[in-house]
């Protein structure tokens, strides 16, 4: 138990008051909230403009990234585009407090920094359910996921780096949960970032901007519906959690069972083979046995042993 008392007392000292939040999208799951995709999209489009309408110099793609990345994300612990979601009266929210959330009541060992910090709020973009958290993981993971792509031309490589920080201090050292959901939004991002000056990265769809006469000319809008799908969704594509974790959140989760009986499409994915090959690279866990289609249509889980 002093091992475990340790791994709290750092976890806490390296991310300080900071406010980097796991999230729920179990918890008021049925209730109503106003889809935010086009207040969104106007936030990134503009930055877009203001970065064509100021350009001086040459063309420098990486300028471009990382002007866009200082004025939509950032160096810091909760990206701007994040913190604003978490705040402006234009996008809908649901807040979970900390007592009612889906870690509430485990041991501080089993939680670690979620005990502590709680979960950030939910959103809807594209239809879909999804953390806060995940916009900060489209720009600044994402972004670094480019940039490993640049450097390695190789996408494999760029993503187990990916995995790897999710496996490592910001993600189930600390707080016992290996987030599939940040892996997609991460991938999600870098493919946003390729797609700002390649053709076809998002379907047939040209590049976002064009180099002609010595200037940038925005060729097509940006969307989030190019980007967000069902795996975003921490309760579709459920979290993988750790050995201290696993047990208290197997039961934890059982408990919206109910919730589940009451309208079960809301936790079912459509054309998951699609969504399971477009990722098929970026080492996610099967944590299928914790969906509640399974979990509550089986009443039972699966032999799990997490790593």
């Amino acid at each position: 138990m002093a091992t475990r008392g340790a791994l709290v007392i750092v976890a806490l000292l390296l991310w300080g008051s900071a406010g980097a939040y796991e999230t729920d999208q179990f918890h008021n799951r049925l209730e109503p909230l106003k889809d935010s995709t086009s207040v969104l999209d106007a936030r990134v489009n503009q930055a877009i403009e203001d970065i064509v309408d100021n350009w001086r110099g040459p063309r420098d793609d990486d300028k471009v990234i990382n002007e866009l990345f200082h004025e939509v994300g950032g160096y810091h612990w909760v990206d701007r585009i994040e913190r604003w979601a978490m705040k402006s009266d234009q996008v809908d929210r649901l807040s979970t407090p900390r007592r009612d959330s889906i870690y509430r009541g485990h041991p501080l060992w089993a939680t670690r920094v979620i005990g502590v910090f709680g979960v950030g709020p939910t959103i809807k973009l594209n239809g879909q359910l999804i953390g806060s958290d995940k916009l900060g993981h489209f720009f600044s993971q994402g972004r670094k996921f480019y940039f490993r792509y640049a450097r390695f031309d190789d996408e494999a490589r760029a993503a187990e780096r990916s995995a790897y920080t999710e496996r490592a201090i910001f993600g189930q050292v600390t707080t016992g949960v290996y987030s599939n959901a940040d892996l997609v939004a991460n991938y999600e991002g870098y493919l946003f970032y390729r797609s700002l000056f390649e053709d076809d990265i998002v379907g047939d769809k040209p590049a976002i901007l064009a180099w002609i006469d010595k200037g940038w000319v925005i060729q097509r809008p940006f969307t989030w519906a190019d980007h967000v799908n069902a795996y975003w969704d921490e309760a579709l594509n459920v979290n993988h959690f750790d050995s201290l974790l696993y047990p208290h959140m197997k039961e934890r989760l059982a408990e919206f069972c109910d919730e589940y009986a009451e309208k079960p499409a809301r936790y079912r994915i459509e054309n998951e083979q699609a969504l399971k090959a477009r990722y098929a690279h970026l080492q996610l866990r099967d944590t299928s046995e914790l969906r509640l289609d399974s979990l509550c249509e089986t009443g039972q889980v699966t032999p799990h042993q997490p790593e």
